[in-house]
């Protein structure tokens, strides 16, 4: 199997981190699913995991990254707030922009490593 060399972006506020991977995909599959139990199933993560993941972006950010619709009839589900959205536009786009400019010293760092 080829190894490959994976570049991770993390942003703390003081020691915690208010946004980094796990939290982006987590964003990212609520969008999709539209439901953080869908989300949190499809990332192979617990409903608990999932909420506190979205808690700790909300304490960190200056408004919720997602807006919940109570159960009933027609089921209740979530949605990407505007601020969720700019998280991930912007993570995204760091973590390509990163990826680019890096890409030499990944390369060299890979060399690096053992086989």
């Amino acid at each position: 199997m080829k190894s490959r060399v994976q570049f991770r972006l993390r942003v703390y506020r003081d020691e915690n981190i208010a946004i980094g991977p796990g939290k982006v995909s987590l964003l990212e599959a609520i969008a999709e699913t539209g439901s953080i139990s869908a989300a949190a199933r499809q990332l192979g993560m617990s409903y608990r995991r999932a909420w506190v993941l979205i808690d700790e972006m909300n304490r960190e950010l200056v408004a919720p990254v997602i807006e919940t619709a109570a159960g009933g009839a027609h089921g209740g589900g979530s949605s990407l707030t505007r601020i969720g959205e700019q998280v991930i536009t912007h993570y995204r786009a760091i973590e390509n922009a990163a990826r680019i400019a890096a890409a030499a010293d990944l390369a060299a760092l890979h060399g690096l490593l053992a086989p």
